[in-house]
């Protein structure tokens, strides 16, 4: 059954996590959580109130890494999912974390990134001279880091299906799913 490994950690948007985690489940991919390390991790939910200027955060879920960075051998995933929230902001600094996302870009296999995520992209180095959605906030880190920021529920760059925020899950799954399906189908 060919695996997936899923890159999080606590303050991670509680949709973002789940929302891929069951959907590819479901399509029979197995599917392994992992984070800086074994733990509960806490993840929170963003959503947005009248008058406020951004985003506002309460707690979400539970829910247990699978693996420490430090125990993942990305040689037995098929792909690579990193949702949002602020987990990325921290998450993009660990050097166990960059290695894991240098080598699905390095190998050419199926990268899903939604709203936040691509700040680990970008801390990876992986995405000079390629094209990136994400949270619209980051536009500015999407162009430092060498990209052109697309805005898209669903972009589609070769091996990397970026989009912007957890309302765009229906079609950044779908796009996700395509690439992924080609590389390495599901069981049947």
């Amino acid at each position: 059954m060919p695996k997936v490994l899923l890159i999080t950690g606590d303050a991670a948007e509680d949709l973002e996590v789940m929302y891929p985690y069951q959907r590819l489940l479901e399509e029979g991919y197995e599917v392994d959580i992992a984070a800086p390390t074994r733990k509960k991790l806490q993840f929170v939910v963003h959503d947005f109130a009248d008058g406020f200027d951004t985003y506002t955060e309460k707690p979400g879920r539970t829910w247990p890494a699978d693996l420490a960075f430090t125990e993942v051998d990305p040689t037995k995933y098929a792909a690579l999912v990193l949702p949002g929230g602020r987990a990325p902001e921290f998450l993009r600094n660990n050097p166990d974390c960059q290695r894991l996302v240098r080598h699905f870009a390095e190998t050419d296999k199926p990268i899903a990134a939604l709203c936040h995520g691509p700040l680990i992209l970008a801390a990876a180095g992986v995405l000079h001279d390629r094209t990136s959605s994400s949270y619209p906030a980051l536009q500015p880190d999407i162009r430092a880091a060498g990209a052109q920021w697309i805005d898209s529920p669903d972009h589609i760059d070769g091996n990397l299906v970026t989009g912007r925020a957890w309302p765009d899950h229906p079609q950044w799954m779908r796009a996700f799913l395509e690439v992924l399906r080609k590389y390495a189908p599901p069981p049947q």
